[in-house]
């Protein structure tokens, strides 16, 4: 996406010169092509956004189902995994959730660029310094995305997971500090080893919250099955 926008801008760019010669306002020249591009660019993602939000909590799904099996086996407890009402309704939550961050993010990111755009030919830089502002532009972007995927993931996790567990006669878990990040919350680190409800969470900091749920938390838990735990 970036390597397109920078080529078709740089082209438009170089084109707005000629423009001016012949009476075209730049600005006119360019900004209609920064709608041309962006409707594009949407229109695109759009249609991928719902294909990818559907892979990506059936996934995280997955991989949560897998530990939680790997789990009971280990209690020697065998409970049949179904598709309750409540876990359907925590898939959808989250497929709607990153429907939504797909879509925003390529939206954002052209806003950006239309705007460094502008900026730029209405102070006749040269196309060197814009093409390293849309570079710059893009690299912010594209760590937001990644954060942004991180703790979806995250909050995935927490939200199908809890109402997978709930969904089975599961009530509590032990919360556990992933102790990975460099920087991470004392209160939940001090969180590490208590159990909670699965239902609300624990209460740390004047709040109830579950494992991952806040913004750069990499914290999990473990479910307390009843078998493992007399």
């Amino acid at each position: 996406m970036n390597n397109s926008v920078i080529y078709w801008v740089s082209a438009n760019y170089k084109n707005s010169g000629a423009a001016m010669a012949m009476d075209v306002s730049p600005e006119m020249l360019m900004r209609s092509a920064m709608r041309k591009l962006t409707r594009r660019w949407l229109k695109q993602f759009d249609a991928l956004a719902d294909k990818l939000a559907k892979k990506f909590a059936a996934l995280s799904m997955d991989n949560m189902d897998a530990s939680l099996n790997h789990a009971l086996d280990a209690a020697h407890i065998s409970i049949p995994f179904t598709m309750t009402t409540e876990m359907n309704n925590a898939l959808q939550t989250v497929i709607g959730e990153n429907v939504g961050l797909i879509k925003s993010i390529p939206r954002q990111y052209l806003s950006q660029v239309e705007t460094l755009v502008m900026q730029s030919v209405a102070r006749g830089r040269d196309l060197g310094t814009l093409t390293k502002a849309l570079q710059e532009r893009y690299d912010i972007t594209k760590r937001r995305a990644v954060l942004i995927a991180r703790d979806q993931n995250n909050k995935a996790t927490f939200v199908m997971q809890s109402a997978r567990q709930r969904s089975m006669g599961f009530k509590t878990g032990i919360w556990r500090h992933s102790h990975a990040a460099k920087k991470f919350r004392q209160s939940h680190l001090k969180a590490d080893g208590k159990e909670f409800d699965l239902s609300k969470g624990l209460y740390i900091d004047g709040k109830w919250i579950m494992p991952g749920e806040e913004i750069n938390c990499g914290c999990g838990w473990q479910v307390v099955i009843p078998k493992l735990t007399n």
